[in-house]
């Protein structure tokens, strides 16, 4: 019984066990599943969800996408001289620990070739063992005979570096790129589309060791375009003006100086000089106020340069005749406001030539007088004060002008407006002005690039300018052309004076605004604008020179300049002297 009893107590507990390996067994097929689940879910997301993206990833871990360097395109003059040009140069390094040779032999060889002492050579070699940069920028020249010494432990580099030839000749116009070889300043930074060329990338894939082959090889991907960019400057008188103007600054201790040579007909620049200026090849080695060209980015009231303007506006509305009188008092009341001549003299009655020659303040009031202030403003605006040129230069400044109802609810504007002060400016748009008056009135735009050409001289490119916008009658401007011939054969200009030519010129003599308001009573301007020829008018030269010390004037100090410029470009551009010329004074 006793057994009995045991057997039937142990009985239902081997039930309960024999059902556990039936729930293990549920439980694992359970996690199977789950984790066959969440396989699949993963494989899904790999295969389909993220799958483009993966794709991707091993695309670029494959394949390398190289962009090989190209050089930039040259610049040349309208003469095809090089004013900028890539070149491959080459940095030097040394690895000590690699000679095979002393230091002290190394440095006794490399000394003469690289111009240096071999003492510091030697010095430099034993301040580390590897990676000292011994030489930077060196020609090709140079970099063979080094390589023909055939040194252990010297290793060259090369690269591309941008080049000026001329170094500060063009400085102003064609600019400089920085060490990521960009433009900064001048053409190369307006142009930068211009100057790069177009080049295809290169695909390479991967291989299983590493090595990198072609995916295919564009057509023309090692052949470069021979086009080059072309300016219309002319390095000789470049030349001229730049060293007139830096004789004018250092005579009268100036702080600064430009002159412009504008094309009337098109508006093309033969010559854009800016003193002082920099070299581009060592551009890190100057101040960053120089990239900017002062003659476009800078503003200034242009004085009495401006007064055969209003001439021209006055005869072109209608309120003048070239020969009517006007009374000269030497000084009038304008409101609160006295106005003087710059010498105080009362001339009497006088024509307009005589204004001109004479630098009258006092007979340009009385000329503008003669019009409606809001007249007389809307010709200001039409001839685009205020406004920009659109030069292809970068860093242009518009000019300023006040607002019509400042202009017209105040009389001395017109009146202070008469002798060229209450607006400003910038040198080239004065210059771009004049030339309306050298090619029968219309407004051309002041340009450098003359386009892309080939090496045989083919032009590929050309740009495009606005349409020269009529402003005054031919008849207009030849009256006033024949004024201005006046102040050079009898007035402010006679220094101006080029026997055989008929020169149109006037001087300019202006107090220095102050950017606080009113003038600087011991700094002024000095300027003079002249025209080549009255008989066939082509060239304008402008020079204009800020805070000359000493007798200085236009006519002492500006007028020369472009006597000296307008010399030189008689010569270069052979200009046969006028037919009928008023003959020179004998001082």
């Amino acid at each position: 019984m006793s057994n009995h009893v045991l057997n039937s107590k142990l009985r239902p507990q081997t039930s309960k066990l024999s059902q556990l390996p039936g729930f293990r067994l549920l439980l694992i097929l359970a996690i199977m599943l789950v984790g066959s689940c969440g396989l699949l879910l993963n494989l899904y997301r790999l295969q389909v969800s993220q799958a483009p993206i993966l794709q991707e990833k091993a695309r670029q871990q494959q394949m390398i996408y190289l962009r090989p360097f190209v050089p930039r395109r040259p610049i040349v003059d309208r003469n095809g001289n090089v004013l900028a040009v890539d070149r491959r140069v080459y940095t030097l390094f040394a690895h000590p620990k690699l000679f095979k040779r002393s230091k002290q032999e190394i440095a006794a060889l490399l000394a003469p070739i690289l111009n240096k002492s071999s003492t510091d050579l030697e010095t430099l070699f034993k301040q580390q063992s590897s990676g000292i940069r011994v030489s930077y920028s060196m020609t090709e020249d140079v970099a063979d005979q080094i390589a023909r010494l055939g040194l252990d432990g010297l290793e060259l580099i090369q690269q591309y570096s941008r080049l000026y030839p001329q170094q500060d000749l063009a400085s102003d116009v064609v600019g400089y790129v920085d060490v990521d070889h960009r433009g900064q300043a001048g053409i190369e930074y307006s142009q930068q589309k211009l100057l790069e060329r177009a080049v295809r990338t290169l695909r390479l894939n991967r291989a299983g060791n590493g090595a990198l082959m072609p995916d295919q090889i564009p057509e023309g991907f090692l052949h470069f375009d021979d086009l080059r960019l072309q300016v219309t400057l002319d390095s000789r008188l470049q030349r001229a003006a730049r060293s007139a103007l830096k004789q004018k600054i250092k005579e009268f201790q100036a702080k600064r100086g430009t002159v412009i040579v504008m094309d009337a007909l098109d508006g093309s620049l033969l010559a854009l000089v800016s003193e002082p200026t920099y070299n581009p090849n060592q551009y890190y080695n100057f101040d960053i106020g120089l990239f900017k060209n002062w003659a476009l980015a800078d503003l200034y009231e242009p004085g009495s340069t401006f007064k055969p303007l209003n001439v021209a506006i006055a005869l072109e509305a209608g309120a003048i005749q070239p020969n009517q009188l006007f009374n000269d008092t030497g000084s009038i009341q304008i409101g609160k406001w006295p106005i003087a001549n710059y010498d105080k003299v009362a001339r009497g009655m006088i024509n307009p030539s005589q204004i001109l020659q004479h630098s009258s303040n006092i007979g340009m009031v009385r000329i503008v007088q003669q019009m409606k202030p809001q007249v007389y403003y809307g010709w200001l605006e039409r001839m685009g004060l205020g406004q920009k040129v659109g030069t292809d230069l970068p860093f242009e400044s518009s000019g300023h002008i006040k607002t019509q109802r400042q202009f017209t609810d105040s009389p001395v504007e017109s009146a202070t407006t008469s002798f060229g002060q209450g607006f400003s400016l910038t040198p080239l748009q004065l210059a771009q002005l004049h030339a309306t008056l050298a090619n029968g009135g219309k407004l051309v735009t002041p340009h450098v690039v003359q386009g892309l050409f080939d090496s045989k001289g083919q032009l590929y490119w050309q740009p495009r300018f606005s349409t020269p916008r009529p402003i005054f009658s031919s008849t207009t401007t030849q009256s006033v052309l024949e004024m201005m011939e006046t102040v050079v054969s009898e007035g402010t200009g006679k220094v101006a004076q080029i026997p055989g030519y008929r020169i149109a010129g006037k001087t300019g003599t202006a107090q220095k605004a102050s950017p606080t308001g009113g003038y600087y009573s011991n700094a002024k301007i000095t300027s003079f604008v002249g025209i080549l020829s009255v008989d066939s008018p082509r060239y304008v030269v402008l020079a204009v020179v800020d805070e000359p010390k000493g007798n200085a004037f236009g006519s002492t100090v500006a007028a020369p300049i472009v006597k000296s410029v307008m010399e030189a470009l008689i010569a270069i551009d052979k200009i046969p002297p006028s037919e009928t010329t008023i003959p020179v004074p004998k001082n």
